[in-house]
């Protein structure tokens, strides 16, 4: 069973999160449905990770899950430049992506969206015809997850706003307010 500051999601949070993840989709799917040769789905996956019903978890999320973007994503790209185009790769780049996130980077949370995002650039740059268009393919792959990330904690924050929940009983805010009164 995963365990998080807001999970289990039950009650008020659980209603929270279907909200945001409602309000997250469906911005995510207006947006990108617009552009041709754009899908909203890594988007959408992207901000369902990134969204929480406490703005202050999603924005550690989001930090996270944004470092480790970026690290799979420029050594996926490195592996995609170099060489021929071949599906080994793929194992040998994961394995680069992990140890680089694990050794070097150094973010626990959210480390393996890092050899996810370098199995996608490296996906979509294989899959066409030449590096230029892989690169492309894959760096819009890699737009689209950021969009999400972006929509996921500005959704978080908004419905934060609009209608607040009381902190969980124990966590660090809530501690705040009781030394406050």
């Amino acid at each position: 069973m995963a365990t998080g500051p807001s999970f289990p999601h039950r009650g008020r949070f659980a209603f929270r999160f279907a909200a945001n993840v409602f309000v997250g989709s469906t911005i995510v799917w207006a947006v990108l449905s617009r552009f041709e040769g754009v899908s909203p789905i890594w988007a959408i996956a992207a901000m369902v990770a990134s969204t929480d019903p406490q703005v202050d978890v999603a924005r550690r999320m989001i930090r996270s899950r944004l470092t480790n973007v970026f690290v799979g994503a420029a050594v996926g790209l490195v592996f995609l430049l170099i060489g021929g185009s071949t599906p080994w790769k793929l194992p040998f780049a994961l394995a680069a992506t992990v140890l680089i996130s694990s050794y070097l980077v150094g973010v626990p949370t959210m480390w393996r969206q890092a050899p996810i995002t370098a199995a996608l650039v490296i996906a979509s740059g294989l899959s066409q015809h030449t590096a230029s268009a892989g690169v492309n393919a894959a760096l819009l792959k890699v737009a689209e997850v950021i969009f999400g990330c972006f929509v996921g904690l500005a959704v978080s924050w908004l419905l934060s706003s609009l209608l607040p929940i009381p902190a969980p009983s124990g966590s660090s805010e809530a501690r705040k307010e009781d030394n406050s009164r």
